[in-house]
């Protein structure tokens, strides 16, 4: 026999493939929409199939459900990947859906990835949605809120799916080393399943590629799977984290609140999730530079300067340095007074000058570096503070007059910003002084 002819009649096939379950009582985890009295498990019982969008991360079971529920329903499957499909394919699809339809049977569309599908090739699901030529089931790791166009969301239910829990994984890896014989050879070292399952993170595709791996390797070694092997596997391996996806701008917003709550070590502890799943460390350092101004502002001013000299250092110096100062900073930040007035002053004050009219600057507060601009009473008026007592021009105006008597910058009564409240009270009292003078 050829060497290949083996292979041509029986097709390797890896580990999660043979092990995907093909009824759905083997179908292990998404308790919170397939447990007794979910809403998918009634839609089910009831063979009430409807379009829907199946959302969570990646290995969770998306397409393995969506495959129980076409046999389940009876339902010709048929997959279509955004990555490698356009319009044409989905007419193709509804052509065939709808010859399915004719012999008596219903067809269910499975679209894997369907964010990355455009608008136009969104909208084209539509017409065939609405009128059941098929049931359309999308997955996606990414927020359909974001993702998916308003009409299409609207003709299908939003399904989350959750990352798989350490007890779920140790359903799984049961359930394989009964189903694969080799598996069931393996021998673990004590605690060697608790370092799969937390490896896994939650991604059953994954944690069943480490299990092939060490089948692979070790299934005849009378060693077994060892945690020194283990490390040997997953060596340069990181946790799952998608740059740019829902995941990640979830742990940025762990980490941001994590510092405005004065958490030193949740914020902490997300700054390294981030880092050991791979985050640059400067996108890091930058987002830190917001929180200093946003959260803190000058409430602690040296917020801002540790802020920038962290990302100096991780520029300068990279990792493991720049991580340890990057570290240092978000403690910093977690821990400093609080202040969101500079950050709420902008945004009013952005707002109110986009809705205001273009007003002039006062006359006397414009230069007037030439004689012209002088005789057209440029700066005339104007009152140098530095020769007034306090160093301030009491009841003199800064703003248009539109503006008269409006108040955007609020300092809180914490940290430095509460000096920075009793001077402007005081300054407030000589303007009020002022005006009482010009009045009698």
């Amino acid at each position: 026999m050829d060497l290949f002819e083996n292979d041509r009649s029986t097709p390797f096939q890896p580990l999660a493939e043979r092990l995907r379950p093909r009824h759905l009582d083997q179908y292990i985890g998404q308790s919170h929409l397939l447990g007794p009295g979910q809403p998918l498990r009634q839609s089910i019982e009831q063979d009430q199939l409807h379009s829907m969008i199946l959302w969570g991360p990646p290995g969770v079971g998306k397409t393995t459900l969506a495959r129980l529920l076409a046999g389940h329903s009876k339902s010709r499957f048929e997959a279509l990947s955004a990555v490698q499909s356009g319009v044409k394919d989905i007419k193709l699809a509804a052509e065939r859906a709808r010859q399915t339809m004719a012999e008596g049977k219903r067809t269910l569309l499975f679209v894997d990835e369907v964010h990355r599908f455009n608008k136009a090739q969104q909208d084209a699901f539509l017409p065939y949605v609405e009128d059941g030529t098929f049931v359309f089931i999308g997955a996606t790791t990414e927020n359909p809120s974001f993702e998916l166009n308003a009409a299409l969301l609207s003709r299908a239910r939003v399904y989350p799916l959750k990352s798989l829990t350490e007890e779920e994984l140790a359903q799984l890896l049961a359930q394989a080393r009964g189903a694969d014989e080799r598996l069931a050879r393996l021998t673990f070292e004590t605690g060697i399943e608790e370092s799969l399952f937390r490896l896994a993170d939650g991604d059953a595709r994954r944690f069943y590629n480490l299990l092939e791996l060490a089948v692979d390797l070790y299934a005849d070694d009378p060693e077994g799977l060892t945690q020194a092997r283990l490390a040997q596997l997953t060596q340069g391996q990181t946790r799952r984290f998608d740059k740019g996806g829902d995941v990640f701008y979830d742990q940025i917003s762990a980490l941001h609140k994590s510092v405005r709550g004065s958490s030193p070590d949740g914020a902490l502890y997300w700054m390294c999730r981030m880092l050991d799943g791979g985050c640059d460390p400067l996108y890091i350092a930058r987002r830190l530079v917001r929180m200093a101004s946003e959260d803190i502002g000058n409430a602690d001013p040296r917020a801002l300067t540790l802020a920038m000299d962290a990302w100096q250092v991780q520029e300068r110096l990279g990792s493991p340095e720049g991580e340890l100062s990057l570290a240092q900073a978000v403690v910093y930040l977690a821990c400093a007074p609080k202040s969101n007035a500079v950050y709420t002053a902008f945004n009013d004050m952005m707002a109110s000058v986009k809705q205001d009219p273009s007003r002039e600057v006062p006359v006397h507060l414009r230069n007037a570096p030439t004689k012209l601009m002088k005789e057209l009473g440029h700066g005339a008026e104007y009152r140098y503070a530095h020769d007034e007592p306090f160093a301030y021009a009491a009841g003199e105006t800064y703003m248009p007059e539109s503006f008269k008597g409006r108040r955007f910058y609020q300092p809180v009564d914490r940290g430095l910003e509460k000096k920075i409240a009793e001077k402007l009270a005081f300054l407030a009292e000589l303007d009020a002084k002022a005006l009482e003078g010009k009045t009698e």
